[in-house]
């Protein structure tokens, strides 16, 4: 098992829309152990989980996601764009609901948003570090014109997309096989808003972006490419996953690429019910740091925001990921590189 010391940054979870959805989280509290969902106050602390970018992700109303079953895996259409001011305003309520568990906490969960801080939040053990991350930018105003109350509410994190089109570019589209070459790439406002984001210091995410879109700002940012949740697309070929151009590409930058817990990206065999042992997981882990090093590999869970494998269960189970990574014969610094490092190093990088 891990060490004490080996607190966890984990690069993507839904935590937040968990306890602000009744439907979805229950009405649990994150002060309180609860049965449901995968990550309270509790849980984490027994996880040595020391905090993470905690996303605010704006449902679609009153949309099914179908899914079509095919001979060799699945299909699914892209959800329609949703508007800007419902985005808006449901954001500001959650991300409210989150600088209010911040005073309740007494202490112990803090929302960051410098560098220095979050440093100092993860080498005490007490305390949990939430940075509010945007999983889509509907919230933001096409001309930008909240971007500085977004940024004074504590966001320092953007993924311009989800997986559905906005004023911004347009998400990839979820299927298997497939590759994230789905749609276009940014718009105009979506090149805004990379630029926008290195000169404030706002890490730009790339999660859910087509490959179009993934190279538009590979060319505009002056920032290191960052993932957030994804995984291997020549270990498991869902358009979501990341080829070897773009895992190259993150590394080149000095980015890097939080691997997901879910396990529709982990699984080789989208038809399986089998139950995804730890090992597929840092099979993804290890194939990132095998090809361009360890530097640019790091964790991403999603945890409240999809299926992770029965091992891990919810966020107690990080120790054993860690456990996992050290039996393939990573070093105890190297474990210590995925488990926090890498991130540290890349959000120092672009919020400096």
């Amino acid at each position: 098992m891990t060490t004490p010391s080996t607190r966890v940054f984990d690069g993507h979870n839904d935590t937040l829309i968990d306890l602000h959805i009744p439907e979805r989280g229950g009405g649990r509290s994150f002060f309180e152990r609860s049965e449901t969902g995968q990550v309270d106050f509790p849980r984490a602390r027994e996880g040595n989980f020391g905090g993470g970018f905690f996303a605010v992700f704006v449902p679609n109303e009153e949309y099914e996601y179908d899914r079509t079953e095919t001979d060799e895996g699945y299909e699914m259409d892209l959800p329609p764009a949703i508007a800007h001011e419902r985005a808006k305003h449901f954001t500001y309520d959650v991300l409210a609901r989150l600088h209010r568990i911040e005073a309740e906490s007494e202490g112990t969960v803090r929302v960051v948003g410098d560098y220095d801080d979050l440093e100092a939040c993860l080498t005490f053990e007490g305390t949990i570090a939430a940075i509010p991350h945007l999983e889509g930018a509907e919230a933001v105003a096409p001309d930008l014109s909240n971007l500085d109350l977004l940024y004074a509410a504590g966001v320092r994190s953007i993924g311009p997309v989800w997986s559905r089109p906005n004023e911004f570019g347009h998400g990839v589209r979820f299927e298997y096989p497939g590759t994230p070459d789905t749609d276009p790439g940014l718009t105009d406002a979506g090149r805004d808003l990379v630029r926008a984001c290195n000169e404030k210091g706002i890490l730009v995410d790339l999660a859910h972006i087509t490959t179009a879109g993934f190279e538009d700002v590979a060319e505009i940012s002056t920032d290191p490419l960052v993932v957030s949740h994804a995984a291997v697309h020549d270990v498991c070929r869902v358009s979501r996953n990341l080829t070897d151009e773009q895992i190259d590409a993150v590394a080149d930058s000095g980015g890097l690429v939080g691997i997901t817990f879910a396990e529709g990206f982990l699984k080789k065999d989208p038809h399986s019910n089998a139950d995804l042992p730890i090992s597929g997981l840092v099979d993804h882990v290890e194939y990132v740091a095998d090809r361009v090093g360890v530097e640019y590999v790091a964790l991403g869970s999603d945890f409240d925001g999809a299926d992770v494998p029965e091992a891990v269960g919810d966020v107690t189970g990080l120790p054993d990921v860690l456990a996992e990574i050290r039996d393939r014969g990573f070093t105890d610094e190297e474990v210590r590189k995925i488990a926090q490092e890498n991130w540290l190093r890349v959000i120092e990088e672009t919020w400096e």
